[in-house]
């Protein structure tokens, strides 16, 4: 009896998860993919978009930040793999082996970022090369192997400033099983990591404008 129970409820469960990814596409995908965006965020060019112009996958997300840019910046240009981290949930990504040990304060050792700088993504997965870099306005990384192009904007509107964050993502040869997996499992897991990374940004960010530290990580990282 406890067997046949026991069975009803994992079918049951089974069940469950496959009516909730079959639903996903129709009923949540878009909120997925555009969580915290605009109408206009979502459909406007952004630096980058012309790396990767016909992506399988794109997400475009936002947060509003009660801190001029400035004060965001710092956190954006230190983030990375043996760096700042990414301000997420680190024990996920370091199951990953993506060696990531997210700052609570800005690291002037990490701060002197250029264009064409590659920011390592662990031990296996190819780096991320810096493509686009304007202080203050916008953050441009594509992978080496030119799959995957992440762009951080920042739109400021008096002392608040809009991060947006869009993720350009090909591909290329995946498998039906690959592509239903990354539809269903990778889609909504992305929210979740990347809804704490931008929270963590604005909480970083705001902390920093509140203590007034801002002139003093410019000049730390002009001594850096």
């Amino acid at each position: 009896m406890k067997k046949t129970i026991a069975g009803i409820a994992a079918c049951g469960a089974a069940l469950a998860v496959g009516a909730t990814a079959a639903a996903y596409p129709r009923l949540w995908r878009r909120q997925c993919l555009t969580w915290g965006a605009t109408a206009d965020e979502i459909n406007m060019e952004m630096p980058g978009d012309d790396l990767l112009p016909r992506p399988d996958l794109l997400a475009t997300r936002g947060i509003t930040i009660e801190a001029p840019a400035r004060a965001v910046w710092p956190w954006l240009v230190q983030m990375g793999s043996g760096r700042a981290g990414a301000y997420t949930y680190d024990w996920i990504e370091n199951l990953l082996g993506l060696d990531m040990h997210s700052a609570d304060q800005i690291l002037p050792q990490f701060q002197q970022l250029k264009a064409g700088d590659v920011l390592p993504a662990g031990s296996t997965g190819p780096g991320m090369q810096v493509e686009i870099l304007q202080p203050d306005r916008a953050l441009v990384v594509r992978s080496e192997d030119g799959n995957w192009v992440w762009a951080f904007c920042l739109y400021p509107y008096g002392e608040v400033t809009r991060l947006i964050s869009r993720n350009r993502i090909a591909a290329p040869g995946a498998s039906l099983f690959r592509r239903a997996f990354n539809l269903v499992v990778m889609e909504p897991g992305s929210l979740i990591m990347e809804r704490k990374m931008l929270l963590g940004i604005k909480e970083r960010a705001e902390r920093l404008a509140r203590a007034g530290g801002i002139d003093a990580t410019a000049r730390a990282v002009r001594m850096s």
